[in-house]
């Protein structure tokens, strides 16, 4: 079973390549609320969706003081294209090694379709100013999570 992380955790610190191959870590937004979303793979429907969900969503998060950071397995190439595919304007991480992904407790076992595969869980975590956890939420759904994540964090 992963790890799971639970609010007043401290965040794991990373340092990953964003879509241009650029170094971007966590320490970058010491200090300011971030949105840490976990998804399995870009440019698939639900990741798509979700994706989309958090572009359209991040002038109110950012005007509630949240950074939002998407991450995933894929390459930066990858990345890259789903960036300008979709027109996501937040940075989009790579963790194709799977370390990040492990040390949050987002990569393991899960269902897929009725059969238990080892792959990347879909999740958010909100690190506080501090960098802290704040809120940890496992097994999201790609569809409306954006919606309820805003509830959650008391911003509708």
């Amino acid at each position: 079973m992963p790890v799971r992380l639970e609010a007043g955790a401290e965040a794991p610190q990373f340092t990953l390549q964003d879509a241009d191959g650029k170094p971007v870590s966590l320490a970058d937004y010491a200090g300011r609320k971030v949105i840490v979303y976990v998804y399995p793979a870009a440019m698939t429907p639900g990741c798509t969706k979700q994706a989309c969900d958090f572009r359209d969503s991040l002038q109110s998060l950012a005007a509630s003081g949240y950074a939002v950071l998407g991450l995933s397995p894929d390459k930066p190439e990858k990345l890259a294209k789903f960036r300008e595919r979709d027109a996501l304007t937040f940075p989009l991480l790579s963790d194709p090694d799977k370390e990040v992904l492990v040390a949050y407790g987002a990569y393991g076992e899960k269902k897929l379709y009725g059969k238990v595969v080892q792959g990347v869980i879909r999740s958010t975590f909100v690190v506080d100013e501090n960098g802290r956890i704040q809120l940890a939420q496992y097994g999201v759904k790609a569809t409306g999570h954006v919606a309820k994540l805003r509830r959650d964090l008391g911003l509708d």
